[in-house]
């Protein structure tokens, strides 16, 4: 039986594939920091908890025994000015996990990444898993630094190496979804004018697409993890709100989107709270990107549930 060591278990997306697979037949050992996993995951016999520090290597030992397959999502996220911690907690605290993970011989690790590490990709001209990009804002640009460590890593080792390019993942739980029904539900939701292509894929396609990456022999490389829909950032807000019953999206200037993003992110530091917008997520969320899917369909997911965000509309309820 595998034993797969989860980073960032307590978040949002690593929670949602800690559920997925509590009943798939692996060991799974979940690693936290502050947060903790939800009371059903502690019930699971097949299931460890721990409590570490990716800041701390010494603290990563005991998570680390018999593991064969890391996933690994721990990061920070919604905090005020993101370009000051990110090059710390994205690519120091990641170099931490592999020199551990080197010691302990694991077998695979899987980065959750995303396109927008190649920069501006479009339909005609996808994301095809080049190392090479030149992205501008702080999340794609350390984001592909850990790329570039983990594939050195594998050159070094005996490792396999996984990075899974995932499109914006959709459905009621995720995080990113659900702080937009709340914004539309009291008519704050807005977007900038200027078209933004956007590659989607659902929550359900992301966690089976993620569990074959796990437990699949010969999974190596980059993957882009996407569906087969075409549409615009603005298209898909317009219609989940639609989905909703609420008022499509305000089309506003971007300096007045920037404006909000910097009143968020003051509170944020003022007060210590979370900031569910900053700047550099302006940045990022504005850059078109998709991903050529090609190797995803032939090796991980071969039939998609969702083929597009249309036939998903009971998903956002």
């Amino acid at each position: 039986m595998k034993t797969i060591l989860i980073t960032g278990a307590a978040g949002n997306l690593g929670g949602l594939l800690a559920n997925h697979l509590k009943d798939s037949g692996v060991n799974l050992h979940l690693l936290t920091h502050k947060k903790d996993v939800t009371a059903n995951l502690k019930e699971n016999p097949n299931i460890k908890t721990f409590k570490a520090d990716l800041s701390r290597k010494e603290t990563l030992d005991d998570a680390l025994i018999n593991v064969d397959v890391i996933v690994h999502f721990a990061g920070i996220l919604f905090k005020n000015n993101p370009e000051k911690f990110l090059p710390i907690t994205n690519t120091v605290y990641f170099n931490n996990l592999l020199e551990k993970a080197k010691e302990h011989k694991v077998k695979r690790i899987i980065l959750i990444s995303f396109p927008h590490v190649e920069g501006e990709t479009t339909i005609e001209n996808p994301a095809k898993g080049k190392l090479t990009g030149t992205p501008t804002s702080v999340h794609a640009q350390t984001r592909l630094e850990e790329e570039k460590l983990l594939f050195a890593f594998e050159k070094e080792t005996a490792c396999e190496a996984v990075s899974l390019r995932v499109g914006m993942i959709y459905s009621k739980g995720i995080l990113m979804i659900d702080a937009a029904k709340w914004f539309a539900k009291y008519k704050l939701l807005g977007i900038w004018k200027k078209p933004t292509w956007i590659h989607l894929i659902s929550t359900i396609d992301f966690l089976n697409a993620t569990q074959n990456a796990i437990i699949k022999d010969g999974i190596n490389g980059i993957y882009h993890i996407g569906d087969e829909g075409q549409q615009t950032l603005q298209e898909f807000l317009d219609t989940i709100s639609t989905f909703w019953g609420y008022k499509k999206p305000w089309h506003m200037p971007l300096g007045l989107i920037m404006f909000a993003a910097s009143i968020f992110e003051l509170f944020s530091r003022i007060f210590g709270t979370r900031s569910p917008l900053t700047r550099d997520f302006v940045k990022i969320g504005m850059v078109s990107y998709y991903g050529d899917t090609t190797r995803m369909r032939n090796e991980l997911l071969q039939e998609l549930k969702y083929k597009n965000f249309k036939e998903a509309s009971s998903t956002f309820n």
